[in-house]
């Protein structure tokens, strides 16, 4: 049976670093996987800033920083594949997202794909995005597809990142969709005393919800438009920076906007159709998966069994998932779905480097 070794690279919005996943992919009937090796390459401070900064950047400047992070992300991958001794057949890239525009029929993921091709010496597949997007779809959330084939035994998968985002299934087809801003919110607040996160929840544990705030973050329009739909770092500078960033009660803002992704949560899984009204599983993952704090309130807002898995697929599932993308690439088969972005077609998404020497 033909196995398919690929590396996956995740880097998300919360600015943590980039996830590394080396795979084994299989067809029996149905798509199994097997992590071989993986690790987490944590941003300095300088390439924190410069990510970060890149939301401002004129055109060449954004020139610059896609071929210099494309090479910064080979070299990264080459020391992968040296560490572990690996012998990957496709690096499949996420690249970072600077803007995501998709009303606007736009969306940038830096990492120039031949420079990093050219530092690893392994075939690249990115930009995985900007053809949805071109066809009128979201071009995110890009995981559900994953979540369908690879996680069959979880109706629900939710992934809280620097934004949650959940799939499952309607009358037979996937559908997916961005639902709240999550760590990126809590991260700044964090951030604000020194911190890069808050551990296990501790702070928002520790304070009280502010409900006059809590309603103005649960009335906004986004929360009742249908799917499909999506966010991205604009959201967060433009619609909750301000109601956080001249306040200095930083446990109570963090217990009431940890109060709000719960309930936003629950409110978009309450009418996944179960059996006789039966309670379904719930795959969370992500780096919300190890905010307890948070995975308790969502499991008291959410009738359903909230399921948190090993350590390996919280921190990598991401990672994991844009690995099969690059395999159903190279397979010349879909790997972006339509009934979750809203397109006019599905697509066989991501554009192909090989090394040059």
């Amino acid at each position: 049976m033909r196995r398919y070794n690929i590396i996956g690279l995740m880097s998300g919005s919360s600015l943590d670093g980039i996830d590394l996943v080396d795979a084994d992919f299989w067809n029996d009937g149905k798509w199994h996987f097997e992590i071989v090796a993986k690790d987490n390459y944590n941003y300095d401070d300088d390439w924190k800033h410069k990510l970060s900064d890149a939301f401002y950047y004129n055109e060449n400047q954004l020139k610059t920083i896609d071929y210099q992070y494309g090479a910064f992300l080979g070299q990264v991958t080459k020391q992968f594949i040296d560490k572990y001794n690996l012998h990957p057949e496709i690096v499949a890239s996420h690249g970072h997202t600077i803007f995501h525009r998709p009303q606007e029929h736009y969306t940038l993921q830096i990492g120039d794909g031949q420079a990093l091709a050219n530092a690893c010496g392994v075939m690249v597949i990115n930009d995985f995005r900007t053809e949805d997007v071109l066809k009128g779809g979201q071009g995110a959330p890009l995981v559900p597809i994953g979540d369908k084939l690879l996680f069959a035994d979880y109706p629900i998968c939710l992934n809280i990142g620097g934004i949650a985002n959940v799939s499952y299934d309607v009358d037979g087809q996937r559908i997916a969709y961005d639902i709240c801003i999550a760590n990126q919110a809590l991260n700044y607040l964090a951030n604000r005393l020194s911190l890069p996160y808050d551990k296990d929840g501790q702070i928002a544990h520790s304070g009280t919800i502010d409900n006059q705030l809590l309603t103005i973050l649960n009335s906004h329009p986004f929360y009742s438009q249908k799917y499909p739909k999506s966010l991205g770092r604009e959201f967060f500078e433009e619609n909750i920076k301000p109601l956080l960033e001249n306040r200095n009660d930083i446990a109570d803002m963090m217990a009431t906007f940890v109060e709000h992704i719960a309930m936003q949560i629950a409110k978009s899984i309450e009418n996944v159709k179960t059996c006789h009204g039966a309670s379904l599983r719930l795959l969370i993952t992500g780096g919300g998966a190890k905010n307890k704090f948070l995975v308790e309130r969502i499991q008291k807002n959410t009738k359903h069994q909230v399921f948190v898995p090993a350590d390996d697929i919280i921190d990598y599932k991401e990672a994991l998932v844009f690995a099969f993308l690059g395999l159903l690439r190279s397979r010349n088969e879909v790997n972006v779905l339509r009934s979750v972005t809203g397109a006019e077609s599905d697509s066989c998404s991501g554009k192909i480097f090989y090394p040059i020497f």
